[in-house]
């Protein structure tokens, strides 16, 4: 079985952006982290080399969401957190069936973390009040509704609710919680017209950056006491 690690972070799609953000920041303080991901991208090399254990997964299907939770298992006895971070961006559109659009949506944002919550629980449980963590990443969408990306806001609007049961299920062992971001980061490929455009929705007039999220998940999981909410991270955006 090899090297078991200490209570390891898991985070589902580190292998860029805020997943790995998250990443980092947990290999700078000395906390062991897992991570999933589903196309190879330069830096799962570089977290491999910082000392993340790398897994690639495919949440397309349940069995690729089961066979994740048994390396999972092969890696650790024991979870400090899992943050589901995984996640699909797809708009209906006349050249997909729309129940194929709503089935991807629904198996990433809803099938993996059901699952993956239900078949790790025991490496969270048993380590004392409040000493685990669960966290959903959502979507400020959740209450706003979104007239191109249904299926991506319905799907979102079922993890958020899971977000409650679980904590109900979970509790007082392990806090179970939401972040809704809206525009955190840009895309490198983004032009300038279309950032202003998303800069124009929001009251703040800026992308919030890794940090915002990071320092909300410390927050999170620095808590003896919050459970079962949803934090939004959107600079206003429902306001505007």
């Amino acid at each position: 079985m090899g090297h078991m690690l200490s209570r390891p972070v898991l985070i589902t799609g580190g292998g860029r952006r805020i997943g790995l953000a998250l990443a980092h920041h947990f290999l700078t303080q000395q906390q062991p982290v897992i991570l999933s991901y589903r196309t190879h991208y330069p830096a799962i090399d570089v977290m491999r080399r910082a000392g993340a254990v790398c897994i690639q997964a495919d949440f397309a299907h349940d069995e690729g969401i089961n066979a994740f939770a048994e390396a999972v298992k092969s890696h650790c006895t024991s979870l400090r957190a899992i943050i589901h971070n995984a996640s699909g961006w797809q708009a209906e559109s006349p050249s997909t069936p729309l129940s194929q659009v709503l089935n991807a949506m629904l198996q990433i944002h809803v099938h993996a973390p059901y699952l993956l919550n239900h078949a790790l629980e025991g490496l969270l449980r048993g380590h004392g009040h409040a000493a685990s963590d669960i966290i959903h990443f959502t979507d400020y969408v959740v209450e706003r509704g979104s007239d191109k990306h249904i299926a991506y806001a319905a799907s979102k609007a079922a993890l958020d609710n899971m977000t409650r049961s679980f904590a109900r299920k979970l509790a007082p062992e392990v806090k179970v919680n939401a972040i809704a971001p809206a525009l955190v980061l840009f895309n490198e490929d983004d032009d300038a017209e279309y950032r202003q455009k998303a800069l124009n929705k929001s009251l703040m007039k800026i992308a919030g950056g890794e940090k915002e999220i990071i320092d909300l998940v410390d927050y999170l999981l620095g808590s003896s006491y919050v459970t079962g909410r949803s934090f939004a991270v959107d600079g206003g955006r429902p306001l505007v």
